[in-house]
Order: C-alpha cells, then structure tokens, then sequence
C-alpha cells in the first residue's frame, strides 16, 4: 500500500445488523473516503469483519481500530492479514492495539501484560524471521500508540501509528515521535450541532465508556487536562476538544488542525443520538467533498 488518503471514517459498526453494515461500508467508498476503520472491543471479531467489509466494497481500503493483540496470537494475526489482502487486491490494514486491562482480563480472561513489552514481543513475532518488515505495502501494519514510548516503537517496527481520542496536540507530538516518513492515521470524533448544550450531551455519552480507562486517561493529562476537567464525565473545555461541534465550518477547522500538525490521514467518528439512524450518513455526505 502506497498512499492512504486523506480522509477516512471511523465507525463502531458492531450497532449495525449484515444489511446495515453492507449499506454503510458502500455509501462510505460511494461517498469517496478512502478508508473504513472500525473497532473489536467487544463486538464483531476483528478478521471476519475485515473480510465482510472487503467483500461488500471494491476500492475502500479497510482497517482494524484496533485488532487486540490479546485476541488472536501473532501467527494467527499474520496469517489473517495475509489472507484478507491476498483476496482483496492489497486493501486490508492491520490496526493492532494493546487494548485495556478490564477487556483482557475481565472479558478475555487472559493477564494483562506491561504494554510496551507486550506490544513489541507481538510485533517481532507477526513479522517473523525472514519476512516483510510491518512497513512494507504488503504488510502495512499500525499501532494504536498514545504514549511516546509506544509511538518510538511504532516508529522503528510498522508503518506507522493510529491514535484514538486525540487532538491536534497530540497529533504535533505523534508526528515529531515518527518522524517525516511514517503514516499519521488519527480518529477524529465529530458532531454536526449547532446547539452546544444539545453538542456537550452527546459528547458526554459517547465519552463515558472511555474515561475510566488508564490508557486514555494518561495520555489526556498528558496533553495538559487536569483531573478536574475530567471529573464529572469531563468538562466544557475538555468536551469541545475531543468532539468537535458546531456548523460544518468549525469541525473542518479541527480537522484541518490535524492535517497542519502532521496528520497523513483523518478518520471523522459521527457522534450522534443512539436513535438517529440517518446522522452517520448525514455527517458523512456533508463531509466527503473537503477529502
């Protein structure tokens, strides 16, 4: 894989049924985004998929956001991105993750190792003794790093990095950790209101799953949050800067904010009432022609 376009769609398509999945995958290439990226967490397993989106599409490149490395061993990995790229022409991505401890040991029932060792043990094994190295267009291969140790390793073993609930802030650092030659993928969540209240809402409840999590918690304090702005399910401030909101003016703003800190590729998240169906698609179209 030579070039990822600018911009792409980050979606939790585990709320869709097959009908809807198919649906959204085609109006996400019709609309011209270059990729879908999508998550495993505790919804659709992550190759499966991969594979159903490949099949419903013909030029959308397809990416995991992330694959848990605690899922699946490094072989079984390997051996799954090769055959989604092998019968796709090339357009599977390999997002891989270090996920949370509560998800691995909880749900998984596996222990949760320490993340930086655990992910590069991983990454030596998916790469193996005499293969391709994670960077080559045969094996593009991403780290969701936050941190900069992550974000060091990300640098030295696959293509590049894939931070999620970040902001241009963090997307300057990304870029100076990379350095020029590694791919930037960053997920940018957004939300087409006007009214802030009604913005802030959504916001909150798209947020709240998230924020008990270490991993993400870290890295905000590290960009400059305090614990008191988010205590409470997150402040104004911090709120507004993890989900971008207002007229479609404003959100291109922040998005074009992440291209001039060093962004090679945006994936927007629709944020949107849970019973309004039709907003994904909305945010998308109105979205698609600043590719």
């Amino acid at each position: 894989m030579e070039k990822i376009g600018r911009l792409g769609v980050w979606y939790a398509t585990h709320k869709f049924d097959a009908a809807q999945l198919r649906g959204f995958a085609r109006q996400v290439e019709a609309l011209g985004y270059a990729a879908l990226w999508y998550p495993e967490s505790v919804g659709y397993e992550s190759m499966a998929q991969g594979a159903f989106l490949l099949g419903q599409t013909e030029r959308l490149l397809v990416g995991s956001s992330i694959a848990s490395i605690y899922a699946r061993d490094a072989f079984a990995a390997r051996q799954g991105h090769m055959t989604l790229n092998a019968i796709s022409g090339g357009r599977f991505m390999l997002g891989l993750g270090v996920s949370h401890a509560p998800m691995v040991e909880r749900l998984r029932g596996h222990s949760y190792g320490k993340p930086l060792a655990a992910m590069r043990e991983y990454l030596t094994a998916l790469r193996g003794k005499d293969g391709p190295g994670l960077d080559d267009p045969s094996r593009t291969t991403f780290v969701a790093a936050l941190g900069p140790r992550m974000l060091d390793l990300a640098r030295e073993m696959t293509a590049g990095a894939i931070p999620y609930n970040v902001t241009p802030e963090h997307t300057r650092r990304a870029r100076e950790a990379l350095g020029p030659e590694k791919w930037l993928c960053v997920e940018q969540k957004i939300c087409l209101e006007t009214d802030k209240a009604r913005a802030r809402h959504l916001a909150r409840k798209e947020l709240e799953r998230y924020m008990p999590l270490p991993n993400y918690r870290n890295n905000w304090l590290r960009l400059g949050f305090t614990e008191d702005e988010l205590a409470d399910g997150g402040n104004d401030h911090f709120l507004d800067a993890m989900v971008a909101n207002g007229d479609e003016a404003a959100i291109r703003a922040v998005v074009d904010a992440h291209f001039e800190a060093g962004a090679d590729h945006v994936c927007i998240q629709p944020v949107h009432a849970p019973d309004d169906v039709k907003a994904p698609g909305r945010m998308l179209a109105a979205f698609a022609p600043f590719e």
